[in-house]
């Protein structure tokens, strides 16, 4: 069997307003939870798992396959929920979408600080 992606931890700042965040822009499903994981699914079985570590969180990269219409979705609820983002992962084009790769893309901040990104085209 190749290997494949199965599930990562998320370090938080409040695991439940983190979950809930990315469930809100993501559109995932709520999994069921245990000791000090608050969890998500997503497509292909993938789970994401959000704990609130004793040490301080640096702040990470994910970045996120989503359709054209899951985008222009998410893109509003960046907006309308007033959720800064920019064009570029420098954050110099502030309040844009770009257009890498043949698709758009857009760059935010999760409520903890961990850079997120939404895609419609992957890189290669």
């Amino acid at each position: 069997m190749p290997a494949l992606f199965n599930h990562t931890i998320i370090g938080s700042l409040d695991r439940t307003v983190s979950a809930e965040f990315y469930r809100s822009i993501l559109e995932a499903d709520e999994a069921p939870g245990w000791g000090p994981f608050t969890n998500l699914s997503l497509a292909g079985g993938v789970m994401l798992q959000f704990a609130e570590p004793p040490v301080e969180i640096q702040m990470q990269h994910y970045a996120f396959l989503v359709d054209d219409a899951h985008f222009d979705r998410a893109h509003v609820r960046l907006v309308s929920a007033g959720v800064e983002h920019w064009a570029d992962p420098q954050m110099t084009r502030p309040g844009e979408i770009n257009f890498n790769h043949g698709g758009r893309g857009v760059y935010f901040k999760d409520p903890s600080g961990h850079a997120l990104e939404l895609i419609t085209t992957p890189y290669f």
